[in-house]
């Protein structure tokens, strides 16, 4: 289960699954960014970012880990935001950065000191930026209280945890369940070889006590003697569920997705988060940088809820065809939410509910929701939205027309 240690010193590969992660991972850390310094009476923001495996911070090709990539956009983009603001009259808006960097490794954490210090010095000319990075040395096991108790004593609420590990055992499901419990304002991108997960959860492993149906352990063996399968989308299929099922009660929003891969489906890129705004900036960058992440099943609102027998999951890679197929899966799926909830819900309460279990475009669902004859938007003040872009989180959604379905009232 413990996967192999990086050569930092002689020159780690930049292997595509990570180039892959770092891809959406700059591309998510920006937006986050923007979405979070976006209201205009706020003038500070502070975070705490925690790169649990930090590594040397670049690879044998000069290509920048993910500490020197976390500070690149922090940078730029707090630049940028306030650039923004600056036209538009507005005050400029302060960005505050815990760092906390660890690698098992001293070697390696003295070579990533090295690696981040001129991106450091450059921080220092935005005036609106401010750093601290501060260095911790062990394996992430041992050193998380310490993280915990540096965490606490910084009391900011928005930590961004970025643990991207060799094989799975690493981290527990239980320090992901507590990060995410212990500040609302938390998000974690986890990584893993979906071959560890399997073998942490084969009976043969000593784990008997983890509540498996016989038929996926059955799989499970399968798939750790045919690692073949791997390549199968049928596959993907069931290890999402498997991977859902065992880490959703981690967090109230979880990305289930694996890396994009046609030659096999082997490590799995994993968001958690607490709000659904979150959940829903995180899918939006999947289609912005369609085929990085891969999911097999529905591609409505409850993307788990198939039946492989009669072959009703799809291939989703988060492109235009994978749109296309959700819309046709939407329509249905939105009216049905809201019927579940009487005959109308507010548009706060319908996306806490909708993106719980959607690889669906933001865009998407709003265009269904507008799309749907069945469906009105009705604003606070009793008007009526026709427009997707318009719809605002106190709108209500109501049903038209009273259709029955069957909810198993008794």
């Amino acid at each position: 289960m413990v996967g192999k240690s990086y050569d930092w010193e002689g020159g780690a590969p930049l292997e595509e699954h990570t180039k892959t992660k770092h891809k959406i991972l700059r591309a998510y850390f920006q937006q986050y960014l923007v979405t979070r310094c976006q209201l205009p009476q706020r003038e500070r923001f502070r975070m705490v970012i925690v790169d649990g495996f930090a590594g040397g911070g670049c690879y044998a090709n000069g290509e920048p880990g993910s500490p020197l990539i976390f500070l690149d956009v922090l940078k730029e983009t707090t630049r940028s935001i306030n650039v923004t603001r600056a036209i538009q009259g507005m005050k400029p808006i302060v960005v505050e950065c815990l760092f906390l960097l660890n690698d098992k490794e001293p070697s390696v954490v003295q070579q990533l000191r090295s690696n981040i210090a001129p991106l450091e010095i450059q921080a220092k000319d935005v005036p609106q930026l401010k750093v601290t990075i501060e260095y911790l040395n062990g394996t992430f096991e041992r050193v998380y209280p310490q993280i915990r108790k540096r965490l606490l004593q910084a009391k900011c609420g928005n930590v961004f945890f970025n643990l991207d590990q060799c094989g799975y055992s690493h981290v527990t499901t239980q320090v992901i369940r507590e990060i995410m419990t212990s500040w609302k304002k938390a998000e974690v991108i986890l990584t893993f070889m979906i071959k560890s997960l399997l073998a942490y959860l084969s009976p043969t492993k000593g784990t008997e006590n983890i509540p498996l149906d016989p038929v996926v352990r059955e799989k499970i063996d399968t798939i750790l003697e045919d690692q073949g399968l791997l390549a199968k989308r049928e596959w993907l299929g069931e290890a999402e569920k498997i991977v859902f099922d065992h880490l959703a009660d981690c967090a109230t929003y979880v990305s289930p997705f694996s890396i994009g891969n046609p030659k096999g489906w082997r490590y799995w890129l994993m968001h958690f988060a607490n709000v659904p705004r979150a959940r829903q900036v995180y899918n939006d960058i999947l289609h912005s940088n369609e085929t990085t992440q891969s999911h097999f099943g529905r591609s409505g609102l409850n993307m788990l809820a198939y039946d492989p027998q009669l072959d009703q999951g799809k291939l989703y890679l988060f492109d235009e065809s994978s749109r296309q197929l959700a819309q046709e899966s939407l329509i249905e799926d939105v009216e049905r939410l809201v019927a579940e909830s009487g005959d109308a819900m507010s548009v706060e309460d319908f996306f806490a509910s909708a993106y719980s279990a959607t690889p669906a475009h933001s865009d998407d669902i709003n265009q269904s929701i507008v799309d749907n004859p069945n469906i009105e938007i009705v604003t606070s003040t009793g008007g009526k939205r026709r427009s997707a872009k318009t719809i605002r989180l106190d709108d209500m959604l109501k049903l038209t027309s009273q259709k029955s379905f069957i909810l198993g009232f008794n």
